[in-house]
């Protein structure tokens, strides 16, 4: 409320018919107008972060609203994040021109190899243009932690698959138990929900907003020649093509192939283009 007091609120039945194609029409971040309890309009939002819902295929499901920025939190190892989840969402941070920043989460639980592995990483995200951080979120302490003035001033959507170390984060942050937190699965190396809905909390000088944790992230509502548009290097290298409409895929005089050849551009990123490609021919969700 405008006097920042909590106030519980239903959903008015007509946000179902207003052509809003999500699984949830009111998204944590969005400024709404409320009558006795009822949520009656929604301001327009400046921008969100949205993904393919994972049960209805054709509907898209919104994380958040209204925000500065994207801190996406990633593990090399326990569990591992695949470089196509990373990729599919900042190609739609892209999209919606949300800036988003890859914090590397666990580094000590990592191998020398793996350590190296972070390490390639975190230079090949940097080299596009995005900004990367390594921590151990159960050590930070909220004095001396080095996030705090990466989130001063801003909404900040934080992101990531199960497991990653949000909830650890988040209680490092505010330096108490804001948010219970999980085990991995010993079976599988894999991160188990503790999250179970996006809440909004309040730093000092700053907003977050959790979520749950995503287990995969399919794209939603991109045209097919947009696609390398959301990949930074992609695109620029692809300036230089024969073809002004080159998709990168078969077309002779491609820019974006000889730079595959020649280590330009890595080939983990080309491999997420394409995936997303498929997206956008076949319509299916994507883990």
């Amino acid at each position: 409320m405008n006097d920042g007091s909590d106030a519980e609120c239903h959903i008015k039945g007509n946000f179902r018919i207003r052509g809003i194609r999500s699984t949830n029409p009111v998204a944590v971040g969005d400024y709404v107008e409320v009558e006795d309890g009822w949520i009656t309009d929604l301001e327009d939002r400046h921008n969100y972060i949205i993904r393919k819902s994972t049960n209805l295929s054709k509907e898209s499901h919104i994380l958040a609203a209204n925000i500065d920025q994207v801190a996406l939190i990633v593990t090399v190892n326990h569990p591992v994040t695949s470089t196509t989840f990373i990729d599919r969402f900042l190609a739609t941070c892209e999209a919606y021109r949300v800036r988003a920043i890859l914090i590397f989460n666990k580094i000590d639980l990592l191998t020398e190899e793996e350590l190296a592995q972070l390490a390639d990483l975190r230079a090949l995200y940097e080299s596009i243009g995005y900004q990367t951080e390594a921590i151990c979120a159960k050590e930070l302490s909220p004095i001396t932690n080095n996030l705090s003035p990466i989130l001063e001033g801003k909404t900040t959507l934080l992101s990531g698959n199960s497991g990653v170390g949000k909830s650890t984060l988040l209680n490092a942050l505010f330096g108490r138990e804001m948010t219970r937190t999980g085990k991995i699965s010993d079976a599988h190396d894999k991160g188990m929900h503790t999250t179970t809905f996006s809440e909004m909390y309040f730093l000092e000088n700053g907003r977050i907003i959790d979520t749950p944790g995503i287990k995969g992230f399919g794209t939603i509502d991109f045209e097919k020649e947009e696609v390398s548009h959301y990949f930074r290097e992609i695109f620029e290298v692809g300036r230089n093509c024969r073809f002004g409409n080159c998709t990168h895929t078969h077309e002779p005089g491609c820019a974006v192939q000889q730079a595959l050849i020649t280590g330009d551009i890595a080939i983990s990123r080309y491999e997420s283009y394409l995936s997303m490609l498929e997206d956008t021919t076949e319509g299916k969700y994507r883990a």
